[in-house]
């Protein structure tokens, strides 16, 4: 049985959901395809943009062809307990629900240490078809004669490093090594390991990046990943493009940021047709590198001259502070737009985090009324 006829057993109104399957993103496509092939692969792309999915319909497609019940076929790896337990409720929908007592053809457990006992046995005795764990976890069932049930099958096919950019220095070390001691304690052969991070990313050209990421991703491994087998988004644009040095529309900018009274459109075709959106897509949103669009570098509205609102006064020569309340008014405008009529896509899929920087560290003194600074020292200043 493959995914589609999958797809054609679901009941009721679950089906619809399945239907996400043929009209897949062209990453997602990408990487089932390189999935099929039995290539080692790298997702990046965005936050939300279905990485999960990536990994998920090439592993149920494969539990379904090589049949359920014959031992653990899939271990997915997260860096925190959170993102598995997000993970585990997704499997719920997408393969229980509809079934009759929710048990469908593929099975998956969470083993990440917030089990009880009970349940650790239960799922010792009852191998799933897909383990979600944590990699400190993935260790101890390495080592725990206890857990040995849950390793004693040569059925592994894929192993799953998912938010691949949090295991950097010592704790990458220890996972690149925990990657090698799956492979040998379980004896695979062509197992198949997939990276996702939606911020892999360094200097140089696009094809230089995929490059740089192929390389860390085969010595995190321990097998060769090739560059194509990276795997980026592929972006386009949803406001008009308008040509942003034409004199026309630095006019009709002007004139839009100006008008203090302008009540921003609510239906979609209008507002992506502002050329404030225009302006705010290219700066918040994507940006031409060569041939391929890419997301922009992540900045703040703020009044310092390196932020979008100065950048939008040096344009228009509007004051900065109009321009701050304008880009605001224009984001939030854009968030309680009308979505597209046919993808019910929003006009900007920008996260909370393009706009806000992490906080910064804070130094306190032990007396009863402290010291307190942004600057690390050893003492009190007076």
């Amino acid at each position: 049985m493959n995914i589609f006829e999958f797809r054609d057993r679901l009941i009721g109104d679950y089906a619809s959901y399945i239907e996400s399957f043929i009209q897949i993103r062209e990453h997602q496509s990408e990487a089932i395809s390189v999935a099929r092939s039995g290539a080692s692969y790298v997702l990046t792309t965005g936050t939300g943009s279905g990485k999960s999915l990536a990994y998920i319909v090439p592993i149920v497609d494969y539990v379904l062809r090589h049949g359920s019940g014959k031992g653990i076929q899939a271990i997915v790896v997260y860096p925190m307990n959170a993102l598995a337990n997000s993970q585990l409720k997704e499997l719920e929908k997408f393969l229980c629900l509809g079934y009759p007592n929710k048990k469908g053809p593929v099975t998956f457990e969470r083993y990440t240490g917030q089990e009880s006992e009970e349940e650790r046995e239960r799922i010792r005795v009852n191998r799933p078809d897909i383990l979600l764990t944590n990699y400190v976890m993935l260790e101890l069932i390495l080592t725990r004669s206890t857990d040995a049930p849950l390793i004693a099958s040569s059925m592994l096919r894929f192993l799953v490093l998912d938010e691949l950019h949090t295991y950097r220095g010592r704790q990458g070390a220890d996972v690149a090594l925990l990657a090698r001691r799956v492979q040998d304690r379980m004896g695979t052969s062509g197992l198949q390991y997939v990276g996702t991070s939606a911020t892999l990313a360094g200097a140089g050209t696009y094809d230089e990046r995929r490059v740089g990421v192929a390389t860390m991703a085969s010595r995190m491994f321990g097998t060769v990943v090739r560059p194509e087998h990276v795997i980026g988004e592929t972006l386009t644009r949803t406001t008009n493009g308008w040509d942003e040095g034409d004199p026309a529309f630095v006019r009709a900018l002007t004139e839009r940021v100006q008008d203090a009274g302008y009540v921003p459109p609510r239906d979609y075709q209008s507002f992506v047709a502002d050329p404030l959106s225009t302006w705010i897509e290219s700066t918040f949103g994507v940006r031409q590198e060569g041939e391929r669009l890419v997301r922009s570098i992540p900045r703040s509205i703020s009044l310092e001259k390196e932020g979008a609102a100065a950048e939008l006064s040096r344009v228009t020569g509007v004051h900065i502070l109009r321009c701050i309340t304008a880009i605001q008014q224009a984001l939030l405008a854009g968030y309680e737009c009308e979505p597209h009529p046919e993808t019910g896509a929003a006009p900007f899929a920008f996260r909370l985090h393009q706009f806000i920087s992490k906080g910064d560290t804070i130094y306190a003194s032990l007396e009863t009324k402290p010291h307190l600074t942004l600057q690390r020292q050893q003492y009190v200043p007076g």
